[in-house]
């Protein structure tokens, strides 16, 4: 499994899709083949992947490079007949549940099904309700279905699992503040009060989102392009939509409509519905880079799922505030936040937090959903095994953040 999630990361971390990895292990052992076998020592037989004595051949990978591509099951199946293999009675290690629907491609529990894969054993449940229930397919088909939970292929699809599940996209806040708080001069400057290191970070986090928030205050203001550009200031391969909220027109000569991400002007002031057009659009995760008026707004409205904040070593002493009244009158009120990184960016510092929320009841169901199906491996395959192929798999400490990356400064 851990071979499967190292699989899945490579695929695309921005648009509707999870990123998905797959493993097809050979349904007998090989001896002659240890060297094909994902974390074989050198010269010797390694456990097995999937709970067995003896190791297990590889004899197909793939992963999800997209909407409209292959799923990761598809693909691994493809990779195993190009290399002349039939890949019947495999065992299929996947790192989220086969999906039962068809969409832009087949569904995959199908597909899994009518190349005769013996065994699937997949880590997470599908949260997306259209797609989920591929397991129960498959067991229909007469196929052994093992649910073997693993955090780090849980960490890898957070944002898209949390978007999914409310049916919204996952809002990622940044600002870029002084020490005291201020994101502008007394005269309105800006321009700039972080580093070079910082704004590239920045740059990096646009990479990875499918959608950049403004308000018609700044497009007015600072006339931004919101695009996404690489190290070398060229522009990225991936451009996220760009988003102007608010019932001002976007001038015609704003560098909005130049190139970049598609424009998408929403008149209005309300963030809910805003976050519902976007999530109707299949966006999974924003990022909000207006000013002051912004930020208090989906703030107030309780809706930013994880804050990006760049300090910078300045003291204004007046100026624009980071956000404005967010009807907070006593300490208890306020909304609890979680540390989780803090990062040196040359003379700056992003910390980074995300919102503190108690578990839902729809939280609640899925985590119920994901215990059943475990039970029910475990009658399948007889107690125990479920936590053999939990451990066996590679299951470990959950990775950092993909939302950043650790960096070092130039000496």
């Amino acid at each position: 499994m851990a071979h499967a999630v190292e699989l899945a990361a490579l695929g695309p971390v921005y648009g509707p899709n999870p990123r998905v990895g797959c493993v097809l292990l050979a349904p007998e052992p090989d001896e002659g083949a240890w060297s094909n076998h994902v974390g074989a020592p050198r010269g010797g037989p390694a456990p097995d992947d999937v709970g067995d004595a003896r190791p297990r051949r590889v004899i197909g990978e793939g992963y999800h490079r997209g909407a409209g591509t292959p799923h990761a099951e598809i693909d691994a199946l493809h990779d195993a007949r190009r290399r002349g293999i039939d890949p019947r009675g495999a065992t299929a290690v996947v790192t989220l549940e086969p999906c039962s629907h068809t969409g832009r491609t087949p569904p995959c529990a199908e597909g899994l099904a009518a190349a005769g894969i013996g065994h699937v054993v997949y880590a997470v449940t599908d949260p997306n309700r259209l797609a989920a229930g591929g397991a129960e397919v498959l067991r229909t088909r007469g196929i052994r279905v093992t649910h073997a939970p693993h955090e780090r292929a849980s960490a890898l699809n957070d944002v898209w699992a949390t978007a999914v599940r409310r049916g919204a996209p996952f809002v990622t806040l940044k600002v870029a503040t002084t020490l005291d708080g201020r994101v502008a001069a007394a005269d309105g400057t800006s321009r700039w009060i972080t580093g070079d290191l910082a704004r590239a970070h920045a740059h990096e986090v646009r990479r990875r989102v499918d959608a950049i928030i403004v308000g018609t205050g700044t497009v007015a203001a600072d006339d931004p392009a919101l695009t996404a550009r690489n190290a070398d200031g060229a522009l990225a391969g991936h451009q996220p939509l760009r988003v102007v909220v608010g019932t001002r027109e976007v001038p015609a000569g704003a560098r909005l409509r130049g190139p970049g991400g598609e424009l998408v002007h929403l008149a209005t002031h309300d963030v809910h519905v805003v976050l519902a057009e976007l999530g109707g659009r299949e966006i999974r995760h924003v990022l909000i880079e207006g000013g002051p008026t912004l930020a208090t707004a989906f703030l107030r409205a309780d809706v930013v799922d994880e804050l990006h904040a760049y300090t910078a070593p300045l003291v204004l002493g007046a100026g624009a505030p980071v956000v404005g009244d967010l009807g907070v009158d006593t300490l208890a009120a306020a909304a609890q936040w979680r540390t989780v990184h803090v990062e040196r960016l040359g003379d700056d510092v992003l910390m980074i937090a995300r919102r503190h929320r108690p578990r839902t009841a729809r939280d609640a169901a899925d985590a119920d959903s994901d215990a059943d199906a475990d039970a029910t491996a475990r009658a399948d395959a007889g107690m125990g095994t479920a936590t053999a192929l939990t451990d066996s798999v590679g299951n470990g400490p959950p990775t950092a953040s993909e939302t950043v990356r650790a960096r070092k400064e130039p000496a």
